[in-house]
């Protein structure tokens, strides 16, 4: 067990006595269910793809590595820092962004992936947290000198993420954006003539998705009548939550994975369902409020206006995507490809969320709530 004296002023010593714990204990038991179940998950999925059968549980626990080491080096900085490494990891991850449609790696008709093999990298993913971070910074900076720059620049910085976003395509990702940027803006007292382009936008978005884009058409009307289209998915994937019952099947006797292509990603959750019950996914979703309750608690006892946005943008997106990969499984939303932070594979994912929760840490711990400025 880690302990150290009250009079100990290293840094991990004061990190230690500052940092959320709770939170940071929930963090990593989300992200070893996350290992559990993909070995549950995954061997079906492995073996039709010819692979060794735990070859995505291995690929998981290595990634778990540099996440950890992510989240909790994130963790140890200082507000004026964080803004900082958002600042550069959002410019290097537009970079990146920038590059996928010309030299990304294709896989199931996207174009989202830099490089290839286990160096393959989903920039997307990563530009999320920063892009929160680099928002945040602009919003307070507008709120304290009263002028429009800075929700001009974050309206730049919008577009310009989603619109390569949307060249891959990812739709998905797309609204997970655009929902974490209306959550930042919304906390910081957008104007209402600015609400209205807003919502108007949001609206225009959606219909241009639907009427441009074919597979966001089919998912959307596959949710909204399931005769007119393949909804094999989404009633597989609510016959495992209901076979699971109270307790579920057992571990490694659901029989979802073996049916669902993507039972290791998008639909993890159903797998949860199926082999570990309804009570395993209310512990589950337990975890995730439990993060973002307490992170918003603390935010609400802050000062720094950056800080609120920040964190404010930071647990909006990990809760965001938690819902979107839940309610698609349970049929409350149209099928998005979104997977369930911390919890389903994908090493890109992964480290991006913990980049995230990492940075989140940093702005809520103590120290900087109780104004000791050390």
């Amino acid at each position: 067990m880690i302990t150290f004296a009250r009079t100990d002023t290293s840094l991990v010593a004061r990190w230690w006595w500052t940092v959320d714990r709770v939170t940071l204990l929930l963090i990593l038991l989300l992200i070893l269910a996350g290992i559990v179940l993909t070995m549950s998950a995954s061997p079906a999925v492995a073996n039709r793809i010819g692979a060794p059968t735990y070859h995505f549980v291995f690929r998981q626990a290595i990634f778990v590595i540099p996440a950890v080491i992510a989240m909790v080096g994130l963790s140890l900085l200082t507000p004026e820092q964080v803004r900082s490494v958002g600042a550069m990891g959002f410019g290097l991850f537009f970079v990146l962004l920038a590059l996928v449609p010309i030299a990304g790696t294709e896989i199931k008709g996207a174009r989202q992936w830099i490089g290839a093999g286990p160096i393959a990298l989903q920039p997307s993913e990563f530009i999320r947290p920063f892009f929160c971070i680099v928002v945040a910074w602009a919003l307070a900076d507008a709120r304290i000198r009263r002028n429009l720059m800075g929700y001009a620049l974050t309206v730049v910085a919008l577009l310009g993420v989603i619109g390569l976003i949307v060249m891959q395509p990812d739709f998905g990702m797309t609204m997970l954006v655009a929902g974490t940027w209306a959550v930042q803006v919304f906390v910081a007292g957008l104007p209402w003539l600015l609400v209205a382009i807003v919502l108007g936008g949001a609206v225009a978005g959606l219909a241009g998705g639907y009427l441009m884009l074919d597979h966001v058409a089919s998912r959307i009307d596959r949710f909204l009548d399931p005769s007119t289209g393949d909804s094999y998915q989404i009633t597989t994937s609510l016959s495992a939550i209901q076979n699971g019952g109270l307790i579920g099947r057992g571990p490694g006797e659901g029989l979802v994975k073996a049916v669902l292509p993507d039972a290791h990603t998008d639909f993890i959750f159903s797998v949860t369902a199926e082999e570990f019950g309804v009570l395993a996914c209310l512990l589950m979703i337990s975890a995730f409020a439990g993060i973002i309750i307490r992170g918003y608690m603390r935010m609400m006892q802050e000062r720094d206006l950056f800080v609120v946005l920040a964190v404010s943008g930071l647990l909006g997106s990990f809760g965001l995507q938690a819902f979107i990969n839940m309610g698609v499984a349970v049929h409350l939303m149209p099928t998005t490809g979104m997977t369930l932070p911390l919890i389903s594979y994908g090493g890109s994912s992964l480290v991006a969320t913990a980049c995230g929760l990492g940075m989140t840490l940093a702005l809520t711990r103590r120290r900087y709530v109780e104004g000791s400025g050390r």
